[in-house]
């Protein structure tokens, strides 16, 4: 592809797609016909600071294209670019970034089956075999391969996107080829998904906190939702001022549900002080950890609820334009998040005068587009900007210089989602759940092999075998992987383990984002843990050496032992081992830093190759 503006053109289809997004173009040089009366336009165009300001268009530009035409086209790149002022060399560098954009052509229909943990164990591969047998070469539907789809509980998974105006999707999950090859045939015939609540099998019972409206009320009605108990903790939270909110938060010692469990109060507190302004808020809703799908869960059947605690958190934080950064595989949950916000603005709980309290915040989406990679904040931001997904270098820290270098305060749906019961029931209740270090409820999503696949909320204190029993394990257990992909093993002996970030530490594992995927005798664990190094030698985006060199090493030795066992394998695991060293101690971000994880826990506590 040429690098620089050439002369390939968008179709009129593209152009409308981009013009739908961005406006009419006001010049010749934005990409207006030339005529007589405008040739002199040619010689000025934007720049500076007003071509800066549009740069964080460029990804919902690719997703206007793609979603209209079903790939990007070197004539629609090229007119996005002079639409925003981008050198097309970086805008090919973002396009190409991004696993479900392509910019070469493809059928308008994509069906994306998922081949990753839970769903291989399902049965993916035969599913996968099945679909392209049925499919003939005419069929115009694209089969790939996809990482974790989110929809765990529901395994195998595949999902359909058809391009369009509008675009289109299906979900078939679980899924059978004839029900697949439906989804991708007939998008807006194929059967509705199943509700948010079939993925919550405590939905209705009494003592729930987080999960306690899901099954309960309507997710598209606001009306429904404020007569469950919405709207309070934003009452309360205005009666108590952004200090007292940040105070409440702290002593309540909630702290980050993504994983790495730092103090939400403290964070808070960090970006609210700081004199430099504008503050943001963003929502990572980017899960895209194998096994992980609460965030999903909790966006379908209790959409304001999230709403609701991003305006808080804007509150308490300064901060009055939120960012909600949303997996691009999650299409029931743009379109009821899209929905919740509308609704939530015609009301006066979003704008520029939230409840009549003279303060003003909305809420914009932003859809990722398949990186596991921008589910780290600061690869994130640089999504949001309009650049490659790269992680930063820290110092210096977001609550500082975060989205587009002003200070930004990032959690995730579940960390704000909790601040809502925090706020209603107050810091000591809340504390006073769970253990001195691990305060309130958690949500675990439970999959692999057990009866009742699910979201689950219990205290932080509860045991791994009490999880499991809620969920019906099967016999034959061998391991349960926790915290996903970049967690780890333990044994089927070891269920005594706290699940408690302090209690999982001294185990040995990580509680992660709160997987629990539970494998029997049936399934191949040399086989899942190479699975696991696809994943990351896939979603590694190659700016580290140490990430983007160890993750392929990781791959090859775990291809060449495979199939052997014993002595034959010893000097490949020594091998991994040095390697899994090296990512862990210089790699920049938590991608590298754990993706040796569960090929070293699989190793010394499963005796996987032994």
């Amino acid at each position: 592809m040429d690098l620089h503006f050439g002369d390939s053109k968008p179709t009129d289809e593209e152009r409308a797609a981009v013009d739908a997004l961005l406006g009419p173009p006001e010049s010749s040089w934005e990409g207006a016909a030339r005529d007589e009366m405008r040739a002199a336009d040619l010689r000025w165009a934007r720049g500076g600071r007003e071509a800066r300001d549009r740069r964080d268009l460029l990804l919902p530009g690719l997703h206007a294209v793609n979603d209209r035409i079903g790939w990007i086209s070197e004539g629609a790149l090229d007119y996005l670019c002079r639409r925003l002022t981008v050198p097309p060399a970086e805008a090919y560098g973002v396009a190409t970034f991004y696993a479900m954009f392509s910019l070469k052509p493809r059928p308008a229909t994509v069906l994306h089956v998922c081949t990753d943990l839970a769903c291989a164990a399902a049965g993916a591969p035969e599913l996968c075999a099945g679909i392209e047998a049925r499919r003939g070469p005419s069929s115009g539907v694209s089969v790939e391969r996809s990482p974790c789809l989110g929809l765990c509980e529901r395994a195998p998974a595949a999902l359909a996107i058809k391009a369009g105006d509008p675009v289109r999707t299906a979900v078939s999950a679980p899924a059978t080829v004839e029900g697949a090859v439906l989804a991708a045939s007939s998008p807006g015939s194929a059967p509705e998904e199943p509700p948010a609540a079939l993925a919550v099998p405590q939905a209705g019972q009494d003592g729930l906190m987080l999960l306690h409206r899901v099954g309960a009320v309507d997710p598209a009605s606001l009306d429904d939702y404020r007569a469950h108990g919405g709207y309070t903790a934003l009452r309360r939270a205005f009666e108590l001022g952004p200090a007292g909110v940040i105070r409440e938060v702290t002593d309540s010692g909630l702290v980050g549900r993504g994983g790495a469990a730092f103090p939400t109060g403290r964070k808070w507190q960090a970006t609210a002080s700081q004199p430099d302004r504008p503050h943001y808020l963003v929502c990572n809703a980017d899960e895209s950890e194998p096994g992980t799908f609460k965030d999903r869960v909790l966006m379908e059947g209790d959409p304001y609820a999230l709403v609701e605690a991003m305006t808080i958190a804007g509150y308490a934080t300064g901060a009055h334009t939120g960012y909600l950064y949303l997996r691009g595989e999650y299409p029931r949950a743009l379109h009821l998040l899209q929905h919740a916000i509308t609704q939530a603005r015609a009301r006066g709980l979003l704008g520029d005068d939230v409840l009549g309290q003279g303060y003003a915040f909305d809420i914009e989406i932003r859809r990722g587009a398949g990186a596991y990679i921008c589910g780290e904040e600061t690869a994130l931001f640089n999504s949001i900007e309009g650049y490659r997904g790269e992680p930063r270098s820290k110092p210096p820290f977001p609550v500082e210089k975060g989205l587009f270098g002003k200070p930004t305060v990032e959690n995730n749906v579940e960390t704000l989602v909790n601040v809502l019961p925090v706020l209603t029931m107050g810091a000591p209740a809340y504390a006073a759940i769970g253990t001195g270090r691990s305060t309130g409820p958690k949500l675990f999503c439970v999959s692999g092999s057990v009866e009742r696949p699910g979201v689950y909320e219990v205290p932080f204190g509860a045991t791994l075998g009490e999880v499991l029993t809620l969920a019906g394990v099967r016999e034959g257990l061998r391991a349960v992987l926790l915290g996903g992909a970049a967690g780890g093993f333990v044994r089927a002996d070891e269920l005594d383990v706290p699940l408690t970030f302090e209690g999982t530490r001294e185990a040995g594992t990580t509680l992660g984002s709160g997987v629990v995927m539970a494998f029997d005798d049936s399934v191949p664990l040399p086989r899942l843990l190479l699975r696991i190094a696809e994943f990351f030698r896939d979603e590694s985006c190659g700016q580290c050496v140490p990430c983007r060199v160890g993750t392929v090493r990781q791959e090859e030795a775990l291809h060449r032992i495979v199939e052997r066992t014993g002595a034959d394998a010893a000097g490949d695991i020594a091998l991994l081992r040095e390697v899994g060293r090296a990512m862990r101690d210089a790699s920049i971000c938590g991608l590298g830093q754990t993706a040796w994880n569960a090929v070293e826990s699989a190793i010394d506590r499963l005796g996987a190759y032994a």
